[in-house]
């Protein structure tokens, strides 16, 4: 498979908002639901609003840029991104998402600048490591093709640029888009007036920031854990958020119907339970993940006990569901 193709961009809303208040993080899950819903439009009015009445809202501000993104409005998510990194330059996840953006344009030397910007105010930031080493290859890539064309005998180039291609065919991961909230808080300059809700601090762990398979494991149980409290609790957006955009879905459902049949079977009963048992994780590399487990189901009359298998990928700091198996 071609190189560009591999630089494709997946997205996934920020809905994770709880450094701001609660009235400004129920307001900012439901513009995010208007736009996962197709309501381009109202939510865009409503997230530019918000951000009108509070221009120092980081949350908003990286919402509004993947909106953007995901509306394939690239020329104003570029404008975006880079608007926040200048006003929050000690965050690297725009950073990051500018250097895909930048990729997808063929704009590989700023994606570059953009990825080491990323990795210099967050050197534990694994996702721009791995997109940064992508860009390498990719502008490898440009490079030999060059030296091929000015001469076409030059075997050496030939054997690289083959070992480039074929790396990329076996792998076909795109560069990773950062979805999930700041992973620092930023500091604002200058200060935001009184009104404006301003993120707390929070502490630094270096632990967290690591991808020891110690610390990766008990992130994907959280997620599977979270994923399963969603759908007992009935929470149909904290329930489809678990999904990733590469989500495979059963039976050649389109993204939006199988979310509607997911709707209507939540809602349905009037009270669900789920419990996972015997929860197992298995590390596939550092950003792929299974988990198997006993999931017991419960909604009226209907009980099932059946094994669950969840293929996952981390997006940003979060692992998101790419594959739900019933069975080992």
């Amino acid at each position: 498979m071609p190189i560009t193709r591999a630089l494709s961009i997946s997205f996934a809303l920020l809905i994770s908002l709880a450094s701001i208040s609660l009235l400004h993080a129920e307001d900012l899950k439901e513009i995010a639901a208007q736009s996962s819903q197709g309501q381009h439009s109202a939510a865009m009015e409503r997230i530019n609003n918000h951000i009108k009445a509070h221009p120092n809202d980081v949350q908003a501000l990286f919402m509004r840029a993947v909106m953007l993104a995901e509306q394939n409005r690239k020329d104003d998510a570029i404008r975006a991104f880079t608007e926040i990194t200048e006003k929050f330059p000690a965050l690297p996840e725009p950073y990051n998402n500018l250097a895909v953006l930048y990729a997808d344009q063929g704009q590989f030397d700023k994606a570059k600048k953009a990825l080491e910007s990323a990795i210099k105010t967050h050197p534990s930031y694994a996702t721009a490591h791995e997109n940064l080493g992508d860009i390498y290859a990719k502008m490898a890539t440009e490079a030999y093709g060059k030296a091929l064309q000015l001469d076409n005998t030059n075997a050496s180039a030939q054997n690289k640029l083959a070992l480039i291609k074929d790396l990329f065919s076996a792998t076909n991961k795109p560069l990773q888009m950062a979805s999930a909230k700041p992973t620092t808080t930023p500091a604002v300059n200058p200060p935001p007036p009184n009104n404006v809700s301003k993120p707390e601090p929070v502490a630094t762990n270096k632990a967290a920031d690591t991808s020891e398979p110690a610390t990766e494991n008990k992130r994907v149980a959280d997620s599977v854990n979270q994923w399963a409290k969603a759908w007992a609790s009935k929470d149909i957006d904290g329930y489809l958020s678990s999904y990733a955009h590469s989500f495979k879905t059963p039976d050649g459902l389109s993204r939006d119907a199988w979310e509607e049949m997911r709707k209507s079977r939540i809602n349905k009963p009037q009270k669900i339970s789920v419990s996972i048992n015997n929860l197992s994780v298995e590390m596939i590399d550092s950003t792929h993940a299974k988990a198997k487990f006993k999931q017991d189901y419960r909604a009226g009359s209907l009980v099932a006990k059946t094994p669950k298998t969840l293929d996952l990928v981390k997006s940003g700091q979060r692992w998101l569901i790419e594959q739900e198996r019933t069975g080992r």
